[in-house]
């Protein structure tokens, strides 16, 4: 698994949206890394899509015509809970 880096999260943000990064890309780029590694899945990009974009993880399951499985929201809120564990850590 490629590990996701804060550049990475900039990078990203930047060629998929004009609007400014609000949170932190450090703690998003550990959440996404740490979120893969929980859910078996090797690329941590795809968790910053869903958590940012809402975006599918196809062979994850996260949507279903159009809205969340209980899964996804599962993901979802494991991915949240870790970046608030990171967030909470650099105040």
């Amino acid at each position: 698994m490629k590990k996701l880096k804060k550049n990475k999260v900039k990078e990203y943000f930047a060629q998929r949206t004009n609007e400014e990064l609000r949170h932190c890309p450090d703690c998003l780029a550990c959440a996404c890394n740490d979120a893969a590694i929980r859910f078996g899945h090797k690329n941590p990009l795809d968790f910053l899509k869903l958590i940012c974009f809402n975006d599918p993880i196809p062979s994850l399951h996260t949507h279903n015509y159009g809205f969340h499985t209980a899964s996804g929201r599962g993901i979802i809120e494991t991915t949240q809970n870790y970046y608030y564990k990171y967030y909470n850590l650099e105040l």
